[in-house]
């Protein structure tokens, strides 16, 4: 007993000399490590890193809680709706139950049938207030997983510390033409039939799919900061056999932005902010939808001012004020880089545009009527200077639960350079040398109307109609003048109806019908129509 105790007394007394030994040693090395890294000249940037450390750290956790809250609400949720499949199943199988229930006589038959038809009538609306709920519930589920997938999804890298997301669509069409058209895939004018040519085509595109980019940048003052750019495919084509499916990249929009509570700065290449409505379609996504018939659009160089006052409970007055680069509608010259001034650009002076805006809750939903104006001088050279305008009209209004109106109105003179007039800005009298020709701007109005049905949220039906009205006294004023499509248009019409079903939430279908109906100046018209089924993916 004594050896083994003292046995156990040495082994006891190794394991302690064993481990002050190691202790030792470590405390000799972190003395070694730590005194020349205090000593080095780099400690600040050490501290740094330590700080930014944490504070990712910090970040981290932020995010794992936000994780587990999102997961804890889709289980609660999946839970919910589990007991509602329950319930739900219960009932119908006894509403199912009481209806195959046989009276034994008709005596009895007769009764309780007011009864048995209450029951009855009282048990479906119970069931659909149920399956109504049971819907509510599983867009609620699609939402929380949907957030809780954008969590756990890898993000996108830059080359700084703020965050970037790039986001798009990856966009089908196929269609079938009958007609003569100005653009295969997205037509805008109807054109005489080509002798040599035939009365209809079938094609498919991709080059409607669009990639766009959005950074969200650090607080100036009180003021959000953010930059977003987008692209298509839309370009020109190259010179190769199958060229028409390498559609090249092209620059879309491209803006930066600050925004505070009530004001917001935006400069970069935008929509018109004065006529900021177009119709809803999948058949044309690089030009915007009824363009050329009443629908103004480009994607101009500005700088904008935006100011929001909010004047009661749902009532909102916005103004918006800036200046554009003034373009005419001219077509650049494809042969060479160099880029040369535009003929509203010889002006020597930006355009000017302006919009206000009143949005009111209708319904739950936001009734907006705004009104703006748009002005762009142009220097043709010699002296001759035109003066384009605009005055435009935009309305949105909801119609009750599933309708909505939207729409846009205008009139103005040489407005070719903001998608007007079917492209007409002008007229000349002569020899454009010589310096005693005139030239006058068109004048031209036109418009278009949308009537949305919404019955789910994940379909919509759409219906729209526009019209391009040039003025034809102006366009008679001097004989001799073309456009660029051939005879002198003085009237485009265009007609649409679509439906839009989202599978998923990223996932989409469509179809589209359009009929365009062309008036060329003194010369008859010409008649196309299109029918285009569209598949998209959103990311």
């Amino acid at each position: 007993m004594r050896r083994v105790g003292w046995a156990k007394e040495m082994r006891q007394g190794s394991l302690c000399a064993a481990f002050l030994l190691l202790g030792a040693a470590l405390a000799c090395g972190q003395e070694v490590a730590v005194g020349p890294a205090a000593a080095h000249p780099d400690a600040p940037d050490l501290r740094m890193l330590t700080d930014a450390i944490r504070e990712l750290r910090a970040q981290l956790a932020d995010l794992n809680a936000q994780v587990h809250e999102l997961r804890a609400q889709g289980e609660s949720a999946r839970a919910e709706v589990q007991e509602l499949r329950l319930a739900l199943n219960a009932r119908a199988g006894s509403v199912t139950a009481s209806t195959e229930t046989v009276p034994q006589s008709d005596s009895e038959r007769m009764p309780a049938t007011a009864a048995s038809q209450g029951a009855e009538s009282a048990d479906a609306a119970g069931l659909q207030s149920r399956g109504g709920r049971f819907e509510q519930i599983e867009e609620k589920l699609d939402l929380s997983d949907a957030k809780l997938n954008d969590q756990y999804q890898t993000k996108v890298e830059s080359g700084s510390k703020y965050r970037l997301r790039l986001s798009g669509i990856v966009l089908l069409n196929l269609f079938e033409n009958r007609g003569n058209l100005d653009n295969l895939d997205m037509p805008e004018l109807a054109l005489p039939v080509d002798p040599l040519g035939s009365n209809g085509s079938f094609g498919g595109s991709l080059r409607q799919s669009q990639i766009g980019l959005q950074v969200f940048g650090p607080n100036v003052g009180s003021a959000h900061t953010s930059a977003d750019v987008k692209f298509d495919f839309a370009g020109t084509f190259p010179g190769t056999p199958n060229g028409a499916t390498q559609g090249s990249l092209r620059l879309r929009t491209g803006t930066i932005r600050m925004d505070w509570a009530d004001t917001s700065i935006v400069a970069g290449q935008d929509t018109l902010f004065f006529a900021p409505l177009a119709p809803t379609s999948l058949a044309s996504l690089a030009v915007p939808a009824l363009s050329y018939s009443g629908n103004l659009w480009g994607w101009i160089p500005q700088i904008r001012v935006e100011r929001r006052s909010t004047l009661g409970e749902g009532k909102t007055l916005s103004l918006q004020a800036g200046i554009l680069d003034s373009f005419s509608g001219d077509i650049p010259n494809y042969e060479s880089y160099v880029r040369q001034a535009s003929w509203g650009e010889q002006s020597g002076q930006p355009a000017y545009a302006l919009r206000a805006a009143w949005t009111q809750s209708v319904w739950g939903q936001s009734f907006t009527v705004g009104f703006g104006g748009f002005y762009g001088r142009q220097g043709w050279g010699l002296g001759r200077e035109v003066d384009g305008w605009a005055g435009t009209t935009d309305l949105t209004l909801p119609l009750g639960k599933y309708f909505g109106l939207t729409g846009e109105f205008y009139q103005g003179r040489a407005t070719a350079g903001i998608g007007g007039a079917a492209g007409q800005g002008v007229v000349i009298s002569g020899s454009f040398i010589a310096p005693a020709t005139v030239v006058r701007g068109v004048e031209s109005m036109g418009g278009w109307l949308q009537l949305k049905f919404k019955p789910k949220a994940n379909l919509e039906l759409n219906g729209a109609f526009g019209q391009e009205n040039p003025f034809a006294r102006d366009l008679r004023k001097f004989p001799g003048n073309t456009s660029y499509f051939g005879p002198l248009i003085s009237r485009n019409q265009s007609e649409l109806g679509n439906f839009i079903y989202h599978l998923r939430s990223n996932v989409l279908f469509s179809l589209e019908y359009r009929h365009l109906h062309t008036s060329m100046l003194d010369s008859g018209f010409a008649k196309a129509n299109q029918v285009n089924a569209a598949m998209g993916y959103l990311f």
